[in-house]
């Protein structure tokens, strides 16, 4: 069994969501997606909002968070690295 989440985990986790929908997901089916409460998709939102991996944007009556190539880049990375744990059994 695995132990909670990482910081590194739910942020992958969050960006893979966000990508799986085309890159660009409703607040609400981000939360759910990611399995996270709303007090806590706030928090990384705002915080990948500020690393410029993520935006906000408005389409008609609703708003849609859109990762950036930034944060496409990074997911690409995350995805290396755990990948070359497994390789080696880490």
């Amino acid at each position: 069994m695995e132990g909670k989440r990482t910081r590194i985990d739910i942020i992958g986790d969050m960006l893979s969501s966000i990508l799986d929908k085309g890159g660009e997901i409703k607040p609400t089916h981000l939360m759910y997606k990611s399995n996270m409460s709303h007090t806590q998709m706030k928090l990384y939102l705002e915080d990948l909002i500020a690393k410029e991996f993520v935006r906000k944007i408005r389409k008609g009556n609703y708003e849609y968070i859109t990762i950036s190539d930034k944060g496409c880049s990074f997911l690409q990375k995350l995805k290396e690295v755990k990948e070359f744990e497994e390789a080696f059994g880490l």
